[in-house]
């Protein structure tokens, strides 16, 4: 499991972004995802990247969904042992041109989409530390045009979103797998909604996992599909029986090579302290003598 020492706090919401203008296009080949590794993150993350030893940067998809005449993509950028930043990326003419509707997280990564219309939406994620924590979702209302963020609890927590299913624009479930049992043993966790996502309630807690009456694995029109022989994530549509790659994203990232600050110059040498001038002399006023 890739480690991630950042810890970001993610209560609050992030409005949406400017829209965002195209940044990668489909010529045929994969398309490369790349990102910026600051020498402040490398400290934070404990990473041993440098010019001279960069590290090797990768991306990870995890869903995706098509809602209206958009693609949306979800997923993260990560080293070999540590979560850099998610990525959400969207396409609105069918993986031709690219776009990011929505910022990147520092150390989180997205996981499942779901669109119950052409315009609610909702995408899960969390904070990927050593364990994952502070589960949250990013909801849409216009199509995946636009999104922002809510966190499922108020408070710092360990866990990661297991499922989740909406079965109107209002209702939801999802379950959280807090990883570690704790004090009172109850490991898992299912959560309600009532208000599209905008809060959470805790449903039931078990220290089994809890049944899960919805389908764990979409058998849609899209699918991804990594591919060994491209070192490449492909999307494809399902055309009949057969398969058929529309787009592909290569695995292959980069490298983190933080720039190194440059040296300051050496101190100048301290000059010879200005000679102290004489003090003023002056002459004594004589008293006359009576």
């Amino acid at each position: 499991m890739r480690a991630t020492l950042l810890y970001v706090a993610m209560s609050g919401v992030l409005l949406a972004q400017p829209p965002a203008k195209p940044v990668l296009e489909n010529t045929g080949k994969p398309m490369r995802v790349t990102t910026q590794c600051k020498g402040e993150e490398v400290l934070v993350l404990g990473l041993t990247c440098s010019q001279e030893e960069p590290c090797p940067l990768f991306l990870e998809l995890s869903d995706v969904e098509q809602v209206n005449n958009r693609l949306v993509l979800s997923g993260n950028l990560h080293t070999a042992t540590a979560t850099l930043e998610s990525i959400l990326l969207s396409s609105e003419d069918l993986g031709k041109t690219w776009t990011e509707p929505f910022e990147r997280l520092p150390g989180a990564g997205l996981d499942n989409i779901q669109f119950i219309d052409f315009e609610a939406g909702w995408v899960s994620g969390q904070i990927q530390q050593t364990l994952p924590r502070d589960p949250f979702l990013l909801i849409s209302t216009d199509g995946g045009k636009s999104w922002r963020k809510r966190a499922v609890s108020g408070e710092p927590r360990v866990g990661t979103i297991d499922q989740l299913h909406f079965e109107s624009r209002t209702n939801g479930l999802l379950l959280l797998d807090k990883i570690q049992s704790g004090e009172n043993g109850m490991r898992y966790e299912m959560y309600e909604t009532m208000t599209g996502g905008e809060s959470w309630t805790l449903h039931q807690v078990s220290n089994k996992p809890i049944p899960w009456k919805y389908p764990k694995e979409r058998v849609g029109e899209w699918r991804l599909r990594a591919d060994d022989a491209s070192k490449s994530y492909k999307v494809e549509r399902r055309q009949g029986e057969r398969w058929q790659s529309v787009a592909s994203f290569l695995v292959s990232a980069g490298d983190c090579k933080p720039e190194e600050k440059p040296e300051l110059p050496p101190p100048a040498l301290d000059e010879p302290a200005p000679k102290a001038a004489d003090p003023v002399r002056t002459t004594p006023t004589l008293k006359k003598k009576p």
